[in-house]
Parts: structure tokens; sequence; C-alpha cells
């Protein structure tokens, strides 16, 4: 049975349940295709697995680096899956891939460092090396006709004081995954000047069937001394009110600075059982449901892209991965956050504005659109879209 449908969303329970600018946030009657959570419900197996734990009736400490089984499940799978070879004893669970971040930028980075973050990217690069006490730098992504990122200008952004680069692979808000020569060169830059990668593999589970992830973790371990990955479960399995994380190296002496800004073993920081045993759930037991997740969403960003394309003023690029799609809509009179504004409002559609706020000045001019529902919702929501722009002037008309 079709896992994805219509009738395997519950609104009622997302009403209530789905913040960060969705369901739960936004008036009645407005479809809200903004932050990268799915409406469907998580995988029984997750539910089921953390029942049975319930059931035990005890909610006791856990090991303050997590528990072994969560190591070497995820060591299998990004084995299997991705051919990257990470010992178990250096992964360190946490609460959020968000919260990765943040730790890995307090154990390497200090006030007066400087950071590069490609522009555009997620805002948590940008805050998480911030809140550690360093100058970002932004690196304004350009393409070339093939649509492969140019970094034929990146040395001129890297200072003697650049202490990490922010990576995001496969790429949000572009849905674009690193080819392997690309990450080689960010790993000759790494060598040759000695910077860390902080290196976000959130979304490298969302790859469509046209395109191949590559890690850069899968060049080599000698290579990746200086690269520290995060990952998390929301995106791939809908458990982002669980905050289920990790963070992973190949380096010791690197990974004891990284459980030190995590204060874990004070007790202070950490995760907590249950969303452990949701993610080690999510790693032993639901890639099946997963791969029939990723069908579904590919399904979805063709029709999106088709309609995308098909609309005046709109340009766009078919994403090689996550479920979010970045359209330009710079031909309008309008900034983006202007134009979201006007749809949320005269249409009843959420979508996510470019610009400083999420994703950097480069993004300015574009929408991010989230495309993990129900082709029906789906539907809806750009009918809507493409309604609301139809009325609305275009520059220099």
């Amino acid at each position: 049975m079709d896992k994805f449908t219509n009738s395997e969303i519950n609104l009622k329970v997302l009403k209530k349940r789905a913040y960060n600018l969705r369901w739960a946030e936004v008036e009645d009657g407005v479809i809200p295709l903004t932050a990268a959570d799915p409406d469907f419900p998580a995988f029984v197996r997750i539910k089921d697995a953390l029942i049975e734990y319930i059931q035990g009736g005890y909610f006791s400490y856990t090991p303050k680096r997590g528990f072994p089984e969560f190591g070497k499940s995820l060591c299998k799978v990004l084995k299997d899956r991705k051919n990257e070879e990470i010992d178990s004893e250096l992964v360190l669970p946490i609460d959020s891939a968000a919260r990765g971040m943040h730790v890995i930028a307090q154990a390497v980075l200090q006030p007066g460092d400087e950071a590069l973050v490609f522009d555009p990217v997620d805002f948590l690069f940008k805050t998480s090396m911030e809140a550690a006490g360093a100058k970002v730098n932004l690196f304004p992504m350009t393409f070339k006709e093939d649509g492969s990122i140019d970094f034929s200008g990146i040395e001129q952004y890297i200072t003697p004081k650049t202490r990490m680069l922010g990576l995001c692979n496969p790429h949000n808000p572009l849905g674009k995954v690193y080819p392997k020569e690309d990450l080689e060169y960010l790993l000759d830059l790494s060598e040759k000047y000695g910077f860390y990668i902080m290196n976000d593999e959130i979304w490298s589970d969302i790859v469509y069937s046209d395109a191949k992830f590559n890690s850069i973790c899968s060049l080599g371990k000698e290579r990746n001394k200086r690269t520290l990955s995060v990952f998390g479960f929301s995106k791939s399995f809908g458990i982002a009110g669980l905050r289920a994380g990790c963070i992973y190296c190949q380096d010791k002496e690197i990974f004891e600075k990284i459980v030190d800004a995590s204060l874990v073993d004070t007790t202070i920081g950490g995760i907590s059982s249950l969303s452990q045993v949701a993610a080690i759930t999510c790693l032993n037991e639901c890639y099946g449901w997963l791969d029939q997740f990723v069908a579904h969403l590919q399904s979805n960003r063709d029709y999106a892209y088709d309609r995308l394309i098909h609309m005046p003023g709109v340009r766009c690029h078919k994403p090689q991965a996550t479920f979010v799609i970045f359209p330009d809509v710079s031909a309008f009179s309008m900034t983006a956050e202007e134009l979201t504004g006007y749809l949320r409002r005269e249409e009843q559609v959420a979508i996510v504005p470019g610009g400083s706020r999420f994703f950097g000045p480069g993004s300015e001019g574009h929408v991010r659109i989230c495309l993990a529902t129900s082709r029906e919702i789906l539907k809806e929501g750009f009918d809507r879209i493409e309604r609301g722009l139809s009325r609305l002037p275009k520059k220099g008309a």
C-alpha cells in the first residue's frame, strides 16, 4: 500500500503539533510549504520501538557518550550506503544536527578566528560560527554553464585567520550534490591552509535517482582528519521533535575536544534515551521505508519543477537532492519577503523567503518551497502560488 497518499496525513494532529512555520503556526486555511519537515507520520516501527522502551518503566541515565549501539548502527549505515569509513568510538550522539553544528564551532573556533560560509546556505552555519566568536566571511556562489559551482575565486576569501569552512552536502536550499572533484578541491584547500571543515550531511539520504551523493568522508580517512561531520534524523525520518543527531570525525584528539564542548561528560549536555532509541530504530529498520519516501519525493520534485518552469517570470533549477525547491522570482517587482507575505495574505499559501534571515544575502530574489507532502496538498499549494504570481507586475513592466 502507498504510504504517502493524502489519506495518511492527519491535519488535525499537525495543526496541534507541527510548529516552526508549519500547520500549528499558520491561520486556518493556509497551506504551509515552509519548514523542511514532512507532513507524513514517522514510520510505525519508530513508534513501536518507543512504546516498547517506555513499557519497561525505567528512564535511567544513559552512557554519557550515548548508547554503544548508536555508533555501531550509524557506522554500518554510513559504510553500506555512503562508503564512509567511520570508527564507532568517534561518534557522539547529540540532541539534533543543529546542536551538533554549534558544538563543532565551539570546539574549534575562538574569538578572533574567521570562518568561510557559502552564500547562500542554511543560516545555522553562520549562526553557530558567530556564536563561537568567529568572524564569518561569505563566499558568493556562482555557477558554470553545466550548473556546477564555480570555485575559481574561493581562495580570495581565505585569510591567515580562516579556521573553518562550512560544507552543506547535499546543499540546502539549492538541492545540489557535490561531485568528487569539488570535494577533493576543498580537501586540498583544507590541507593547504590548515582549516577544519564542518560537514553537514543531514540531507544525504534524500538523493534522487538521477544524481549520486558523494561524501567528502569517502575520500579517505587521512585526508579527512580535519573534517567534522554532523548528521540528523529529522529530514529522512520525520522525528524533528525528538531532536536526534550526531557528530562524527576521524581524529581522536579533536573528538575529545568535541566531547568537552558538548558537556556530555558532565551530564549538562546530552541526548535523551528516547531520542537514541528512535535514532537506532531509524538506522536498523527504516531504510526500506525511506527508499519509498524518496521515490514519492522524486515524483513531487518532478511535478513541482514542471509547474514552476511554466509559470511566467519564474526560473528554476531541478534539485538533485533534498525535498525543497528554490525558484528564482526576482523578475517580480517585490522582494522575496514581500512576495511571500503577499502569497500568504492573498492566496493563503506560506513559503519561505530568500534573503539574509534564512539563507544569506545571495538568496534574495528566491523562495524555498517544501515538497514533503501529499500530491493533493502540493497541487493546491502550487495552484495558489501560480494564481497569486499571475496577478503581480514584473520589473520594467
